[in-house]
Parts: structure tokens; C-alpha cells; sequence
């Protein structure tokens, strides 16, 4: 196959010259030619958008960088858009392909935005885009690997209804700029991703759905680091098809300000056939954010919201949780609604310790239900609650079919609440949970329309509300 060097076609790497039309001649080449590769190296090379074709693979070498233009009018208006309501200043995008199979990018080398605030947006730019580092639309066969990509000026990457994806050895530093997201996928099938390293301003990685015909199937993440000023992984919020066939094992998220796993559905599909573990958290408030409502996320769904589907057959499995370092709003916490129940939830091996300091009027609440007039049309975000949560350790309100086994629960100061409090819990089953080297007194457990509930406990009860 063909080697295409952007050189040959004009390209000069000195971090200056704007080389849009010598990439893009390169890789129209290439495919020309029936596919090869297109040669990045030995410099500096500045671009506006370029688009892959069939069968062409960017090579970024080592010690080279491929640099987004600071300018917005090098960037085309072309590509598709982004997908979220309100967000129409992210719709460009440095690199793009559309209805392409086998297209890739590796290499050792950096794809770098410089998307900064103090380049995007651009000051006499009226619509404020801040281009996103790569899109890629209706795609089969994509490979990205040992690459690395960094400061886009929003979302690192969206795949948007593409097929059979590896990613691999990716390292992504996002902090340049708000939704600084890592790797986001839409409605894609088949997608595998392993061995990266993320430290990123928003989402580090997104599983999401913005079309009812194209769901999220058949994911499998491992062996990956999270770094995060948001979620480490957000599975949902975009929900309007289906999200199933999830695994997510033997990775650890260290620095997230909010959650580590943070599963949303809200906008009619459904959720199943989820399985996250051996995982390790330090310095995570909320291991687990999991919440099933309703909420128009979508820019493309129409007015009101969806009727509810349902969220099921999720497990849970050997977490470490270190949040020793951490306050009162630290917990793990799922979320239904009345009458949509998450059904069968299991939580096995989980260690955790929080930081503690919750107090008797902390545990006397009861959190309120995420329902519309609560959101009050924002996302369903912890924040929502209005309160810290009534417990330091698993907060549950809504299910059917919930099993905790083998938990140890702990605070590093003085806490007033309960351990786990469940609210609205039919079939719940607590077998082997433990506390340890914790200050407190007082309840260790309370629960409040529990039918059906099974109990056995590692440690003696002060007191139960049931």
C-alpha cells in the first residue's frame, strides 16, 4: 500500500503555516490509489478540517503534531453536528470522516487542538465555536491507537453510528477548555477500548444514544486510567435508543470531582446487561451516580419527554472506593423513580471509605424524587437532591431487586447517618456487610418501604427502621 507524505504535497511543519489543502490532497491520494498511508512527520503542521476516506490511515509519527488552526474559518461547517440541545458551538470539528470503513490513526505522535479560551471562541467569531478534535459519522473499521490527543478546544472525539472501533494506547489530556469529553460514542456497535489514559475537563468516556433506531451495544473497556473534573465514564443522559452488552473491568479512576460511574436514563431507551469491575477509586465522591427519570437531552428529540422504558441487570463487582480524603456528600447512589423501579442491581465486594461528617439532620431526610418539577429542565445531576444524602455509604430509593453482598462501609471522621439507607426498595438483600474503624453511633442501617427485605449482617444493629 502506498506511503503518502504530506511533504511531498506542500505540507511545511514549522507550527505556522496553515497546511489544510496539502493534508487533505495527501490523503485524496491516497484513496485515489486504492488506500495507504498518510504520513505525518518531522514537524509541526498546522490544519483546519480534514476529512478521512476509505481505507487511509493517518500516521502521526513520533516527535511530530498535527495542530488545529487557532483560526474558526479553517474549520469547515460540513461536518455533521453535536448532537446535545444547546450546544451548536461544538458542531466543527479538526478531523472527519463520513460513511468510511477502514480509516485509522496511530503513530506515537500528537494531534493537538490548541483550544484554549485564549484562542477559542475567537473574539470576533458570533456564534462562539469551539471546534471539537475529531468526528466520525456512519463509520465501519476504525482503528486509533498509540496516539495521543490533547487540548481540544471541546469533546476530544464523537463517534456517531460507527461500527467495529479499537481504541488502544490512547493517551488524552483534555483540560484546555470546558467539555473537554475523551471519547464519546453514539449509537456505535462493537466498539473495544483498552489500555488508554484519560485526564480530561468533562466525561472521559460517553455511551449515549441520540437516534431511537441506533442503539449502544456490545462495549467492552479494560485496563484504562480516568482522571477527570466530571465522570470517569457517563453511560446515558443521550438515551433515546438502547444501551446493552456493557463491560467495563481492571481500570482505575483517581481525581474525578464528581462521579466515577454515572449511568442516566432519561430519554426512552432502555438499559441492561451491564457488568463494571475490579475497579479501584481514589478520591471519587460518588463511585456510583445511577439514575433512571425523565429529561430531554437530545437535539434532535422532540418536545416534552419520553415515556419511560426500563433499566435492569446491573452488576456491580470488587471495588475499592478511597474517599477517605472527602465530605458528607460522598456515597454510592441509586436512583429510580415511583412506579420505575431499577430492577435487579447487584452490589458484590465493596470496600469504601468516605470522608464522613454527616450529621443527625443529614440522616433524617429523605432525598426527593428526580422528577421533572424537581429538575426543573436541567440534567439529573447530584446536585439536583438539594442535600447531601441521608447515608455515607449506598443510597438506594426505587428499585426492585437489589442484592448488597459483602460491603465494608467506613468513615475516616464522625458521621451521623446510616451506612445504607433504602427507600422504596422491593426484594432487597443484604448479606455480609460489614463497618469498621468508624466513630459513630447510631443507626447502621435504615430502611423505609422495604418490602420482602433479607438481611444478614456482619455487624450488630443499634437500631432499624423498617
Amino acid at each position: 500500500m502506498p506511503i503518502m507524505d504530506i511533504r511531498e504535497f506542500g505540507a511545511v511543519g514549522d507550527g505556522s503555516q496553515v497546511n489544510t489543502i496539502a493534508i487533505q490532497s495527501a490523503i485524496d491520494a491516497c484513496f485515489g490509489d486504492g488506500g495507504g498511508t498518510v504520513l505525518v512527520s518531522g514537524g509541526r503542521y498546522v490544519s483546519g478540517t480534514i476529512v478521512l476516506k476509505d481505507n487511509v490511515l493517518l500516521q502521526v509519527e513520533r516527535g511530530a503534531a498535527l495542530l488545529g488552526s487557532t483560526n474558526i474559518a479553517d474549520y469547515a461547517a460540513d461536518t455533521h453536528k453535536n448532537m446535545y440541545r444547546d450546544e451548536p458551538h461544538m458542531d466543527r470539528c479538526l478531523i472527519f470522516a463520513r460513511h468510511a470503513s477502514n480509516i485509522g490513526i496511530q503513530g506515537g505522535g500528537v494531534i493537538d487542538g490548541r483550544g484554549g479560551r485564549e484562542n477559542f471562541p475567537n473574539p470576533d467569531d458570533p456564534a462562539h465555536y469551539r471546534p471539537m478534535l475529531i468526528r466520525f459519522l456512519d463509520c465501519h473499521h476504525i482503528r486509533l491507537r498509540d496516539i495521543t490527543l490533547r487540548d481540544p478546544a471541546a469533546w476530544t472525539s464523537a463517534w456517531l453510528y460507527c461500527s467495529d472501533i479499537v481504541v488502544d494506547g490512547v493517551t488524552i489530556h483534555s483540560r484546555a477548555n470546558w467539555n473537554g469529553d475523551g471519547l464519546d460514542f453514539d449509537g456505535c456497535r462493537e466498539v473495544r477500548v483498552s489500555n488508554c489514559a484519560f485526564d480530561t475537563s468533562d466525561d472521559s468516556i460517553c455511551l449515549q444514544t441520540s437516534r431511537p433506531d441506533m442503539p449502544c451495544r456490545d462495549v467492552v473497556i479494560a485496563n484504562c486510567i480516568f482522571c477527570s473534573q466530571w465522570a470517569g465514564m457517563r453511560i446515558g443522559l443521550l438515551s433515546r435508543s438502547d444501551i446493552f452488552n456493557v463491560t467495563v473491568t481492571n481500570c482505575v479512576f483517581r481525581d474525578i470531582q464528581d462521579s466515577g460511574l454515572k449511568i442516566q436514563l432519561c430519554e426512552g431507551g432502555e438499559m441492561k446487561n451491564m457488568v463494571f469491575s475490579n475497579l479501584v477509586m481514589q478520591n471519587v465522591p460518588r463511585p456510583l451516580f445511577v439514575t433512571f427519570c425523565q429529561q430531554r437531552a437530545c437535539v434532535d428529540a422532540p418536545p416534552g419527554v419520553a415515556p419511560m422504558k426500563a433499566m435492569h441487570d446491573l452488576i456491580f463487582n470488587n471495588i475499592l472506593v478511597d474517599n477517605s480524603q472527602g465530605d458528607r456528600h460522598s456515597a454510592m447512589i441509586l436512583v429510580g423513580m415511583p412506579r420505575h423501579p431499577i430492577e435487579n442491581v447487584l452490589l458484590s465486594d465493596i470496600q469504601m471509605v468516605t470522608g464522613g461528617g454527616g450529621t443527625a439532620e443529614d440522616a433524617a431526610r429523605a432525598l426527593p424524587d428526580l422528577d421533572l418539577e424537581q429538575l426543573g429542565g436541567v440534567w439529573p445531576e447530584y446536585t439536583s437532591f438539594g442535600r447531601a444524602v441521608p447515608c455515607y455509604g449506598i443510597y438506594a430509593a426505587h428499585l426492585q431487586g437489589l442484592t448488597i453482598r459483602s460491603a465494608h462501609l467506613r468513615t475516616r471522621e464522625k458521621d451521623e447517618r446510616p451506612a445504607i439507607f433504602c427507600q422504596d426498595v422491593a426484594g432487597l438483600e443484604l448479606d455480609g456487610i460489614r463497618l469498621g474503624n468508624r466513630p459513630m453511633i447510631g443507626n447502621s442501617l435504615r430502611l423505609v418501604e422495604c418490602p420482602d427485605a433479607a438481611i444478614r449482617l456482619d455487624f450488630p444493629l443499634n437500631s432499624r427502621t423498617i
